[in-house]
């Protein structure tokens, strides 16, 4: 099982500020192809703002997404992950916190973020390998 340093991607770290307007943040989202995005004010973590709140506390709530700030609707109880836990751990993590995202954290800094789909993604390259090695084993042919 691998570890999210394995796992997380080199793609830089899309973050916004608790003041920005939602508008703008969602814009910045959908650009960038994420379905989730970090709140810093400064260094330190205060927020995550998702597809799942922009849904249920913009566009639901009849709220104007040019004059919300992100402070007003992201979700400031965040779950994180360590960049040295275990890919399985983090399933279970988003599992039980009903969510898609995970911030990373290195020495209690945020050093990226890390989806559902990435995990997913990395466990089937993981049994796709072990296929391979069995079929190899089976038939006593090297692994390509």
């Amino acid at each position: 099982m691998h570890t999210l340093s394995q796992v997380i991607r080199s793609r830089g770290l899309i973050t916004a500020q608790p003041g920005e307007d939602v508008l703008g943040v969602a814009r910045r989202m959908s650009e960038a192809g994420v379905g989730a995005i970090i709140v810093l004010e400064g260094d330190a973590l205060v927020g995550i703002f998702s597809e799942r709140d922009l849904m249920t506390r913009v566009v639901v709530a009849r709220r104007d997404p040019g004059a919300t700030p992100l402070s007003a609707v992201m979700t400031r109880e965040v779950v994180t992950a360590e960049i040295g836990d275990k890919v399985d751990a983090c399933e279970d993590k988003m599992r039980r916190a009903g969510c898609r995202h995970l911030p990373v954290l290195s020495q209690g800094r945020v050093i990226g973020m890390i989806s559902m789909r990435d995990l997913l993604r990395d466990e089937l390259a993981e049994e796709r390998h072990e296929v391979r090695e069995l079929r190899a084993y089976l038939h006593q042919s090297p692994l390509e």
